[in-house]
């Protein structure tokens, strides 16, 4: 039966105990005989309710518990799962790692986020996905009978960045290609007139290309993970596809294919000598093209590959007016 012992003559206050769902007791002691009433009454509110914890296993500090998580990671594609332990590692390990699971507090998890945007430091996107990556390694506690609830649920995130969607003009487009230089030519403009994702266009094998028909096919990408390139199926069912490329693409690529490095390694746009392109070694090509092409302190500074899916959009819809109206 639950009961409250008075023990204030030993000077130790006043002890809750009950009898637990795995037929052991409880107990904990408290100063006013209020909170002992409180916290009796929520423990056997939960027992009847079939929600009560184990309060031991959730004196596992979060550390402890990460690794356990980690090794459990085996549906996520490698991207994600590397990107969930970078941020884990680095910003929630450092805060969290000695706090106990039941440690952890809604308003822990509100005061990391204030601190997090007062810094200034981080963007509101990465500052979201702290909070969600730490919502999901609780949410595994709470699924493993270590957490009564979520702390994460129900704080409310800074809302995405907004970046407006730019696009270059064919004659930006050809700037910025001559400025990566004769080897990266080739794939800058693939990107900016088909539209394809820099891990694509990695992964675009030679025999994926069909020139007489115009045609690319798109069955894999390269990842980097950790340092490690790794060739994988697209992100989504729909990422693998089929894309027409202009006539004039397709007279450079001929030449482009003819390389020593493209005949190499097979692939359609590997790094200048003919290993498998790694996207930190090509991002700093960009950003001196972009510099060069007169980009930076204007409205297309900062500029990333990525837009230049937009702007193969743009140029489709654009080459479609042409075509309607004359």
């Amino acid at each position: 039966m639950a009961h409250i012992e008075d023990r204030r003559d030993k000077g130790r206050g006043w002890r809750a105990r009950y009898r637990a769902p795995d037929g052991r007791e409880r107990s904990r002691s408290f100063k006013r005989r209020t909170d002992a009433e409180r916290w009796l009454a929520t423990q056997t509110a939960d027992i009847a309710r079939g929600a009560w914890i184990d309060p031991s296993l959730g004196r596992m500090v979060f550390a402890e518990w990460f690794s356990r998580w980690e090794n459990s990671l085996v549906d996520l594609r490698p991207t994600t799962r590397a990107l969930n332990l970078y941020v884990a590692r680095k910003y929630l390990l450092p805060r969290f790692g000695r706090y106990s699971l039941v440690r952890i507090t809604t308003s822990d998890v509100k005061a990391m986020l204030a601190d997090e945007l007062a810094e200034g430091r981080l963007s509101k996107s990465a500052i979201r996905r702290h909070v969600l990556v730490l919502r999901v390694i609780l949410q595994a506690a709470v699924e493993d009978g270590r957490l009564g609830r979520n702390p994460c649920i129900g704080v409310k995130l800074p809302p995405e960045d907004a970046r407006p969607m730019r696009f270059l003009t064919a004659v930006e487009l050809v700037r910025v290609a001559d400025a990566t230089g004769e080897h990266y030519r080739p794939m800058v403009l693939t990107a900016g007139l088909v539209g394809l994702r820099i891990g694509e266009l990695a992964g675009l094998r030679v025999e994926n290309v069909n020139l007489l028909k115009r045609t690319i096919h798109v069955r894999e990408q390269l990842l980097e993970v950790e340092g490690k390139l790794i060739f994988g199926a697209p992100k989504t069912k729909a990422g693998k596809r089929t894309v027409t490329m202009p006539a004039q693409l397709g007279e450079i690529l001929a030449e482009h294919f003819s390389s020593e490095p493209v005949r190499r390694s097979g692939l359609a746009f590997p790094g200048p000598k003919g290993a498998a392109l790694r996207r930190n070694n090509f991002r700093r090509v960009w950003r001196k093209a972009c510099a060069r092409a007169g980009f930076d302190g204007g409205p297309l500074d900062g500029l990333v590959f990525h837009e230049l899916r937009h702007t193969a959009v743009a140029l489709a819809v654009d080459q479609g007016s042409r075509s309607k109206s004359a």
